[in-house]
């Protein structure tokens, strides 16, 4: 019998999934996910204390690049210590209180890093579009405002999902389809309609990721036209060079994230490893990739970073 019956929500636990089919590989697939971890929370962290402690990276674009590193921090933390407890200690177990924080704090970072991603095409954009008034435009004072945004706008639109599945019972199947909790897995599992619950999620999803990618493509079109109108050569892909590290983030990002969406709702009969692994792309991928990208991309970043280890 199912743990849901006869009890009340408070006292049910769903139940992870890790790969199924693999469980005789899982404690080498450990591997890859510890690396993972501990390089995304690494990266991220230099990232931080660098950008910090070096008082000539406190421009616009290196302030948006360390939001984005807390967003990559509060994405890492939420997921790979629970991924790890189905892999390496078969802790499928989740209490339902604790499902629905874990599900809070994945779609807040990620919208919040969604918001981040929106602003540093915007910071590229007046870069390039207005050079001379780039320092007048953003000033800190107005980043932080932007920051401040970016928090409200993910705390305010996510806070309600785990109100709205806290309504419910939960009598159907217990496991889920992923070692970590997603508001689309939980809300399958509820007794009950659940059709306020798909039309919010997905309407949220529009309106930010979304909207979020449409914006970040106009800004993008913009900057193009603009860098089309250099005459020289050789200035106009210096230009495009500045937009390389935050193009490639935005397509890690959006990508996967798109790509689970589409399977998640309306691609039933998709293979579910295909699901598993798109949403481990999805939750792994950027937080490992981002610092790695703008350590690369950015020679004042990457020159800092050289300097602090040679130290």
């Amino acid at each position: 019998m199912s743990p849901f019956n006869n009890t009340t929500f408070t006292h049910a636990v769903f139940l992870l999934t890790g790969i199924p089919g693999k469980e005789d590989v899982y404690l080498w697939i450990t591997i890859p996910f510890c690396l993972v971890y501990v390089i995304s929370i690494l990266g991220n962290s230099l990232i931080l204390f660098v950008i910090k402690t070096d008082s000539s990276l406190h421009e616009p674009m290196f302030i948006f690049l360390s939001m984005l590193a807390v967003a990559d921090l509060g994405l890492s933390i939420a997921t790979i210590p629970t991924i790890l407890g189905v892999f390496l200690f078969n802790s499928r177990e989740i209490g339902v209180n604790g499902c629905f924080a874990q599900l809070f704090f994945i779609h807040f970072s990620q919208f919040t890093e969604s918001s981040v991603l929106l602003f540093m095409a915007f910071d590229r954009l007046v870069a390039i579009s207005n050079p001379l008034r780039y320092t007048s435009i953003l000033t800190l004072p107005r980043i932080a405002i932007m920051g401040l945004v970016c928090v409200l706008r993910g705390f305010a639109l996510i806070l309600p999902l785990p109100l709205l599945l806290k309504r419910y019972r939960y009598c159907q199947d217990n496991v889920l389809s992923h070692s970590y909790c997603l508001h689309q897995e939980v809300m399958k599992l509820a007794c009950a309609d659940i059709t306020v619950n798909n039309i919010y999620g997905l309407a949220i999803s529009i309106l930010t990721m979304g909207l979020d990618s449409l914006l970040i493509f106009i800004s993008y079109v913009m900057i193009l036209k603009t860098v089309l109108s250099i005459a020289s050569r050789e200035e106009c892909l210096k230009a495009l060079k500045t937009c390389g590290s935050h193009l490639c983030i935005v397509l890690l990002f959006y990508s996967p994230e798109i790509s689970l969406s589409v399977t998640h709702r309306f691609m039933h009969s998709s293979s579910h490893l295909l699901q598993i692994i798109l949403g481990y792309i999805y939750m792994l991928v950027p937080p490992l990739m981002n610092p790695i990208v703008y350590s690369v991309q950015s020679t004042h970043l990457r020159v800092r970073l050289i300097r602090l280890f040679v130290k």
